[in-house]
């Protein structure tokens, strides 16, 4: 049985007035946020709640400032309205609070709503949260920064990098081939890579994937063993040398056979990848300062996440 498919522990019941909520929102990733708004406010109200408070995301802050001002004015729901980068954000604010995440899904890429089989219906969302489900999942942290998806170094993070707003915003997740195209002929990059406490592993690779969950963009599942309250994360070596490299690997993952060629996985709880040169980083899709470096440590259960009941 899958971390997704053990029971949830015990749930939080609110009082009979309904917890404090908040709202932080990405405008930019949110076509309908005024018809959003009004959805969330006539579920909560009809469910005897009080009206959210609502904040914006900016280029700025993008959602942590206004998460850590949420759960210290109170808020025992914050929901994130946006992409994983918004979602990403706002956990970072809501690090050792007493509260938990609602995740509205909105932007290019929904992954760990996905994941969590989370609704896209903002109302469904809400119901949720009321019914009081809730789920402790591990998060990432790298260089201090906190991850909840995946962390990448090398060819997908170059890809990201190279995706523009505007293809993004015209294509949606598509806009990544455009992308992912440009960098099939990169150089491969020389690793040390210590996952615990295992000999070093020393390999070339296109790219070094750290993830909390397994399912990527359209349903194609890179890593099933990965379970997002495991105390743990996957790793995989991709280390394709030619474009037919490319394509085996890629049919063989999206034909979910047993083996896939070119990939290597392992799993741990402290991860430290060393290059020899420097190279593009992620973490949750947002390109983070390039380094030679990927050390990953994880924080178990480090964030409550409202769920579908099991």
């Amino acid at each position: 049985m899958s971390a997704l498919d053990a029971p949830v522990a015990e749930k939080d019941v609110p009082s009979e007035v309904g917890w404090r909520t908040a709202v932080v929102a990405n405008p930019a990733r949110v076509a309908d946020l005024s018809r959003r708004r009004q959805m969330i406010e006539e579920v909560l109200a009809d469910a005897g709640w009080p009206a959210p408070s609502w904040s914006e995301t900016t280029p700025e802050d993008p959602g942590t400032g206004q998460a850590r001002r949420a759960v210290a004015a109170g808020a025992r729901v914050v929901f994130a309205c946006g992409g994983d980068g918004t979602v990403r954000a706002v956990i970072a604010g809501m690090l050792d609070a007493d509260a938990a995440l609602a995740v509205l899904p909105a932007g290019t890429g929904n992954l760990l709503a996905a994941n969590l089989n989370l609704p896209e219906d903002p109302a469904q969302v809400v119901r949720l949260v009321i019914a009081g489900e809730r789920r402790r999942l591990d998060l990432g942290q790298v260089d201090g920064q906190v991850f909840a998806v995946m962390a990448g170094m090398g060819f997908d993070a170059a890809m990201m990098d190279d995706a523009s707003d505007t293809l993004k915003a015209r294509f949606g997740p598509v806009a990544y081939v455009f992308s992912a195209l440009r960098h099939l002929r990169d150089r491969p990059m020389r690793l040390e890579i210590d996952i615990d406490d295992r000999p070093t592993v020393r390999c070339r690779a296109r790219s070094v994937l750290v993830g909390n969950v397994g399912t990527l963009q359209g349903g194609v599942r890179l890593l099933p063993n990965a379970e997002p309250d495991s105390g743990s994360m996957e790793v995989a070596i991709l280390q394709p040398h030619h474009l037919g490299h490319w394509l085996g690997l890629a049919a063989a993952v999206v034909l979910r056979r047993r083996t896939v060629p070119r990939m290597t996985t392992w799993r741990g709880s402290r991860i430290n990848v060393r290059s020899d040169r420097t190279h593009p980083r992620q973490l949750d899709g947002d390109v983070i300062e390039p380094s030679d470096t990927l050390s990953v440590s994880v924080i178990p259960g480090g964030i409550a996440v409202c769920v579908p009941p099991a």
